[in-house]
Formats: C-alpha cells, sequence, structure tokens
C-alpha cells in the first residue's frame, strides 16, 4: 500500500508539472477588441457618421488596431480620408473613428463604408465576434438645391454685398447640409454667477461658440448721447468691440433689436404700454407715419455703426440683422395683433431699402424669425416681405422645449423641418435664431439628457438643415450653457461634440469663397 500511494502521488505531480508547462507555453488572452457603428445612418447632406473600435479591457499599453476599409463610398472622395490603421491609447478602452461625409453635385443613391479589424498588433488582444461595421450614406441630393459660389450674390438681398458677406452667405448654406454652428447671445460679457473671463461655453467645452448674439437695444436708445461718459455710448463701444473680437477670431456675428416703442422709448414689452401705444406705434413709424423720421434716425445709426465696423484685416465686418424677431406674438408692439400682414411687409420692405440703397449697407444679411406658433408653410409666410428682402428663414422657439420630452422635441423638428423645406426651395439660410431652457438657482432644474438627446434629436432629425442655432445669454442666477462642475455640464460636451456641432474652432474661414 505505501508503494502504491507512492506511486499515484508520483503521477499526480508529474501530471500537475505537465499542466503547468502547458500554461506557460499558452498566450493569456486578456482582452478582446471589437468595432461598431455608433452613428450607422449619416447622409451626404445630413448627419456624418461614427465608428468606435473598443477593447473589452485595458492591456494598459496602446493598442494598435489594423483596418481594412471597404463598402461602395469611396475613401477620400466620398468621405474624409480615414486610416487603415487605429491606436486605443494606453489605459482607455475605446477610440471613435469619424465618418465625415463629402457632399458633391452628383447623384449617388446609398452608399455605405464597412470598416474591419484585420489585425492586432498586441498578439495577447484577440478579435472579437464583432469584427466589422458598416455606415449608410445616403444622398437626397436629387430633392436639395447645391449653391455654386459663383450663383450666391443671385440669391441675397444685395447684389452689392461685400465679397465676404457673399462668402457668409454661401458658408452658412453649405454648412447647413451637414452642420449647424453654435452661438450664444453676448456670450463675452454676460456669465453664470457673474464669473468673467472666457465665454461661457469656452470655459465648458475649450471653445467659443461659432456665432456671437448682440443687440442694436443700447446702440439706438434715446439716451444714447454717442459722449464718452454716457453709459449706452459705453454699451455701444463695448458691443462693437466684441463684434470685432468675434470676426477677428473667425466667428459669425448677428443682431437683434428690442427696438423701444417711439413714443416715450421706454419699453419694447407692450405690458409696459398704454392702450394707444400699443395701437399705434407699429402704424406710426410706417413711411407717411408720426413717427416715421424718428424710424429713420435710428436707422441711421445702425447704418453709421455697419458701416464702421471694420475688422484686423481692414474688411467691413459681415453681420446677420434679424429686425422684428417673434412677431407672431404680441408680447413686443410689432407683434401681429398691432399691424396687419400688410403692414409688417411695408415696414420690413423700407427698412430693407432704406438701410441697402439709400445708407449703402453692404454688410449685412437680413434674417426674417416668427416665434414658434407656425403649423404650416403658409403660417410661416402669412408675414413674408418675399425673397429679395430675406437671406434668412429662422425661427425663435423656447416653449416647444419646456416640456422636455420627446412631443416637446418632436413639435420643435417638424416646425424645423418646414423652415428648412422652404429654405432649400428658396435657396435661403434656415436657422434657430435663439432657443434654449433655462436653468435657474433654486426654481429651475436642468434636465437629463436635454442638450445631447432633446434638442440636439430637434436640429438634425428628419433632414433638417440649419445654418446655426443660438442660445441666450447666461445670468448671475441663470444659465442657458452650462460651466464647468454642473449636472448638464458632460451633456453640454457631449451636444458640442456630436458630428452635426460646430463651435468656434471647427468653422472654415467663413469669410472666403472656395
Amino acid at each position: 500500500m505505501k508503494f502504491l500511494k507512492g506511486f499515484g502521488f508520483a503521477i499526480v505531480l508529474a501530471l500537475f508539472i505537465m499542466s503547468c508547462t502547458e500554461d506557460q507555453e499558452e498566450p493569456v488572452t486578456l482582452s478582446t477588441v471589437s468595432i461598431t457603428a455608433t452613428i450607422a445612418e449619416a447622409s451626404e447632406t445630413g448627419t456624418d457618421g461614427e465608428i468606435n473600435v473598443r477593447l473589452s479591457t485595458s492591456p494598459g499599453i496602446p493598442t494598435q488596431v489594423n483596418l481594412t476599409i471597404g463598402g461602395t463610398a469611396t475613401n477620400g472622395t466620398d468621405y474624409q480620408l480615414i486610416e487603415n490603421t487605429v491606436t486605443i491609447p494606453a489605459n482607455q478602452l475605446s477610440v471613435s473613428i469619424p465618418i465625415k461625409v463629402l457632399t458633391d453635385d452628383l447623384d449617388e443613391g446609398t452608399e455605405t463604408v464597412v470598416v474591419t479589424i484585420e489585425s492586432v498588433a498586441n498578439t495577447s488582444i484577440k478579435i472579437g465576434d464583432e469584427n466589422s461595421a458598416t455606415i449608410t450614406i445616403s444622398d437626397p441630393s436629387g430633392s436639395l438645391i447645391i449653391l455654386k459660389p459663383e450663383d450666391a450674390r443671385s440669391y441675397m438681398v444685395n447684389p452689392n454685398a461685400t465679397d465676404e458677406t457673399v462668402a457668409l452667405f454661401y458658408n452658412l448654406k453649405t454648412i447647413s447640409l451637414s452642420h449647424f454652428i453654435v452661438g450664444q447671445q453676448d456670450a463675452f460679457n454676460s456669465f453664470y454667477n457673474d464669473n468673467g473671463g472666457d465665454s461661457d461655453i469656452k470655459k465648458t467645452t475649450g471653445q467659443d461658440p461659432g456665432l456671437l448674439g448682440s443687440d442694436f437695444l443700447f446702440i439706438t436708445d434715446d439716451q444714447n448721447d454717442e459722449t464718452s461718459g454716457n453709459w449706452f455710448y459705453q454699451q455701444e463701444q463695448i458691443i462693437i468691440a466684441d463684434a470685432k473680437e468675434a470676426y477677428n477670431k473667425g466667428m459669425v456675428n448677428a443682431f437683434s433689436w428690442h427696438f423701444r416703442e417711439p413714443y416715450e422709448g421706454k419699453s419694447f414689452y407692450t405690458s409696459d404700454m398704454t392702450t394707444f401705444q400699443k395701437e399705434n406705434a407699429f402704424k406710426s413709424i410706417l413711411p407717411g407715419g408720426e413717427n416715421h423720421e424718428y424710424y429713420k434716425q435710428k436707422l441711421d445709426k445702425i447704418a453709421n455703426v455697419a458701416n464702421s465696423l471694420i475688422g484686423d484685416d481692414g474688411k467691413l465686418i459681415p453681420f446677420i440683422f434679424r429686425p422684428f424677431h417673434e412677431f407672431d406674438r404680441d408680447w413686443f408692439w410689432w407683434g401681429q395683433s398691432f399691424c396687419t400682414p400688410e403692414e409688417f411687409i411695408a415696414l420690413w420692405r423700407f427698412t430693407v431699402e432704406y438701410l441697402r440703397d439709400s445708407k449703402g449697407v453692404n454688410n449685412m444679411l437680413f434674417a426674417f424669425s416668427p416665434d414658434n406658433s407656425i403649423t404650416s408653410a403658409s403660417d410661416y409666410l402669412a408675414r413674408y416681405p418675399g425673397d429679395n428682402y430675406v437671406d434668412i428663414l429662422a425661427m425663435d422657439n423656447y416653449s416647444d422645449f419646456f416640456n422636455l420630452n420627446e412631443a416637446g422635441m418632436e413639435a420643435a423638428n417638424n416646425k424645423l423641418q418646414i423652415i428648412s423645406a422652404l429654405a432649400n426651395e428658396r435657396v435661403k439660410i434656415a436657422a434657430l435664431s435663439e432657443s434654449g431652457y433655462q436653468v435657474k438657482d433654486g426654481q429651475v432644474e436642468d434636465i437629463s439628457g436635454f442638450y445631447s438627446n432633446y434638442l440636439y434629436n430637434a436640429l438634425t432629425k428628419n433632414n433638417v438643415k440649419i445654418g446655426f442655432m443660438m442660445f441666450w445669454y447666461n445670468g448671475s442666477d441663470y444659465y442657458y450653457t452650462p460651466v464647468p462642475g454642473l449636472n448638464s455640464t458632460d451633456d453640454f460636451i457631449d451636444f458640442a461634440n456630436k458630428p452635426a456641432s460646430w463651435l468656434a474652432d471647427d468653422l472654415p474661414d467663413m469669410y472666403s469663397l472656395p
């Protein structure tokens, strides 16, 4: 029995040694690598695609993954060139590959991009079951009018516009086919918690907004006497400096006009006005009205500012002018209850002709922007002054986003579809000229996914094509765009990093034609 026991022990020991030897010879698999299409539906005139290469666990060193690029779309022709190797950095699990679709005039139908994992440089990493990803690129160009640089001037309000203004029109239109510029009102001077310095969007994302919103309110105020000690004139100088800074950074400028009523010059809100003022303010500034000359003086001031906006390059700074916004509501004295469609159209046309023809303003694009009451193209066009008087078909919309659910998002998207389609038919630029959701300290909390889900989908679903969208300004105890450290900060960063969203550093040269 002792012999048998010893013999048995020897056999077990030998088997154990053999087992250990075999285990040492076989490589240990630390991780698998897979590839998926995180944005699988792209469009030549819409959304870019995105592919993600992911490790199940990190080996702690950089991982080079070799790829095969295939499909019916041509790498470097139908989409920006992507390399056939990608490296996942050490201690990271994944890396994304953007499929940036290139626009052309060819009707190519639907094409595909197929990216397959061929091999991995690290032999301890195996290729997983998900080893291929496909992006579908649709091409609805048959129904879209693609603007050519040489034709841009013929679709603009001002055929004598400066070359830089023509380029701005063309580039905004072209950008709208696949991206939108993210802007903010008064971004250089209004901050959450009054924390100055960089714009709040730059504090959060590392980039300024691509568009700066400003206002002619203080510039045209009755109390602006244009002396250095005057508060309103000081605000004028700040606004002009901001516009120049934005231009010099390659950003886009847009001016709204909260124009105070002409009788007392105190307010633009009808809630502050007498019945007489509400019923007569708009009519009084029409040609022949008792305040028409007063109105022309305000336009003279706007023209003087426009004609003196010079960038560091010595050229006139182009900008978007958006007068009489939200005219389909009644909170402003130019609202629909206080003038007929014919009166509104007459004043709009006079405004354009006076600035363009009488004052020689050639660096201005005109934006037409009701609020969100529209439900059809006929609604939108009810007070439309005509294609010869409008460059940008826009809309302001806050209240659809107050619902903060799918229904609100779909309502906003439906309205943007109307504007987008009209802009395509008329070769104009579509835009969401004011929007956002105000989060207020102690009163209104942020909503999970507002930016990257509700807002982004409203701006991009169903072939919506807008050139820009603009958030309203931040204040001491509220924000429309979050700063670092808030619950919604990561959500906003995700929104800013989405394929269609462009901030300042993403912009091409907006003031040169290709």
